[in-house]
């Protein structure tokens, strides 16, 4: 008969165990939970950041990509109007010595 009353408290030892056990798992599972929301905000917030500055470097790939066509433009027109000269130099030296 002691021994009944043993295992019982036995068992009854073990439960309380398990309810205090099962308590702080549930605990620390809140707090797991909670961190994974804040990163997942985190993520998102980097996420958009990321989107935002490949929008700004693409535009900014864009701009230089058109000073650079217009530089050339400048430089070719530059380039195109010294030929003429040389040319027209070359019509007159020509017409000179006939």
């Amino acid at each position: 008969m002691l021994k009944a009353g043993s295992d019982i408290k036995t068992l009854t030892t073990n439960v309380r165990r398990l309810i205090l056990k099962f308590t702080e798992q549930k605990k620390e599972n809140t707090e797991l939970y909670a961190m994974v929301d804040e990163r997942d905000k985190q993520i998102a917030e980097l996420q958009k950041r990321l989107s935002e500055a490949e929008k700004k470097y693409n535009a900014l790939m864009t701009a230089k990509m058109l000073t650079i066509a217009d530089t050339d433009i400048e430089n070719t027109r530059k380039k195109v109007n010294k030929l003429i000269r040389t040319v027209n130099q070359c019509i007159t030296l020509l017409s000179e010595k006939q």
